[in-house]
């Protein structure tokens, strides 16, 4: 018989802010029904300013969790291919904007990261392309989980080398210059691992557009072992008031999503009903809007 995977209650919270910015051109979603076995998160960092990068987060963010949505709850549970499925469904958001641009040649230039997170029993599966961080606490420690797509790494790396030094690199004009990105045009660098990241329960994993390192990691890993026993609305506001607390004049939009992870003596049921398209639709509308989204235990 084969060993059931251990079952998790999931407390799951989002947030996006404005920072110093006139305009939000992050969007993220969230699905983490209670019961569920089964739940996702995508968030992405518009780019193009005038050339409609808000818009280009929308698209992006809508068409992902469309395609999420609709393929699981069809019935299809991609069991042992989540990758393939979090692979074309950004596939199809890079087309559909694609077909945006070519109608709107305005626009063209518009684009964006995109950071999805799939959780499957205790299985996490993403898909990023761009800079968008995903970091897992665990035991105190923050770790990166997925690339970064950007010059960041290269800069980091002529630090090391004693090219450069840290004021410089930390302050470098094309450190945030990115390497891979949604555009329409054909997708660059995709990190979307073939096996699901293990997750034990006590686990926090942290998704977030680039506007959350306003802050160093070490100021983030401070705020998480203050507030990771509490549940993951108080994370989240704790996170946010950090990026205020910073008071840049340049602050960027910053979208955040937390997940906790707590192990359940039972498996959880599986709900009877299938997410309706319905149901979906309002979903995307209510969480693409600059709002607070608080999940589910």
């Amino acid at each position: 018989m084969a060993e059931a995977k251990t079952a998790f209650a999931l407390d799951v919270s989002s947030a996006l802010t404005l920072g110093a910015r006139t305009r939000q051109e992050d969007a993220l979603v969230t699905s983490f029904a209670q019961g569920a076995d089964l739940g996702f998160s995508v968030l992405s960092d518009g780019m193009g300013g005038h050339a409609a990068g808000d818009l280009a987060s929308r698209i992006i963010v809508t068409e992902m969790f469309a395609e999420l949505t609709l393929r699981t709850a069809a019935g299809q549970k991609f069991d042992e291919d989540f990758p393939t499925l979090m692979r074309y469904a950004a596939q199809v958001a890079n087309e559909c904007l694609a077909s945006h641009i070519d109608a709107n040649p305005s626009t063209r230039g518009m684009g964006g990261t995109v950071l999805a997170t799939l959780v499957s029993g205790n299985e996490l599966y993403w898909l990023s392309i761009g800079d968008s961080p995903l970091w897992l606490w665990r035991d105190g420690e923050l770790t990166r989980l997925n690339e970064d797509h950007s010059m960041g790494p290269q800069i980091d790396m002529m630090v090391a080398r004693g090219l450069i030094d840290e004021e410089s690199a930390r302050d470098h004009p094309q450190r945030s210059c990115l390497t891979s990105a949604v555009i329409g045009e054909q997708l660059g660098e995709i990190d979307c691992p073939e096996a699901g990241f293990h997750l034990r329960s006590g686990d926090l994993i942290l998704a977030a557009s680039d506007g959350l390192q306003g802050m160093p990691d070490d100021r983030i890993a401070a705020i998480l072992a203050q507030t990771s026993p509490a549940d993951s609305r108080a994370i989240v506001d704790a996170l946010l008031a950090g990026i205020a607390g910073v008071g840049d004049p340049e602050q960027d939009n910053a979208s955040v999503v937390v997940i906790r992870t707590d192990a359940q003596s039972a498996p959880r049921p599986t709900p009877s009903n299938a997410f309706s398209v319905s149901q979906m639709l309002r979903s995307i509308l209510r969480n693409l809007a600059p709002a607070r989204h608080a999940g589910t235990e």
